[in-house]
């Protein structure tokens, strides 16, 4: 039988923001570098922000529309932790493996996300308390 994989290295912190331009900016004087990736997932309705720190980034999320989950979230929570993502090799088989477990996932299956990623989500009930996602590198994917 098969060792099983499981992730790879802490992609990245999702962090739920407010005011995107005024996180940008907190963080890049905080931080000391410049924003890496800037995206728009209006699939998700959020503007993502990244800034890249060693093999992980921190993801600063700004709502592009109350709706969006990261509205919710900010509406019920405010500002904080959103999400910690892991690194995958194999989606589809780690979806599996967190299933088989009796996770309940967010994502069925991988979907398009931010910095050219195939994405999933795992729900807080199944991970500790705090939303999970799993990443996959596709080719091209920064």
């Amino acid at each position: 039988m098969a060792a099983e994989v499981g992730p790879a290295a802490i992609d990245h912190v999702g962090l739920a923001v407010a005011d995107l331009e005024l996180a940008v900016a907190f963080y890049q004087r905080l931080l000391g570098v410049p924003p890496s990736h800037r995206e728009e997932v209006p699939r998700d309705g959020v503007t993502a922000v990244f800034f890249d720190l060693g093999e992980s980034s921190l993801e600063l999320l700004g709502s592009t529309r109350s709706d969006s989950s990261v509205g919710r979230f900010l509406e019920r929570r405010g500002e904080g932790l959103h999400h910690l993502a892991y690194l995958v090799s194999n989606i589809e088989a780690e979806l599996t493996r967190w299933r088989n477990r009796g996770a309940e996932l967010v994502d069925e299956h991988g979907r398009p996300g931010a910095r050219g990623r195939l994405v999933a989500f795992i729900h807080p009930k199944s991970a500790g308390g705090v939303l999970t996602e799993l990443c996959q590198l596709r080719d091209g994917a920064e």
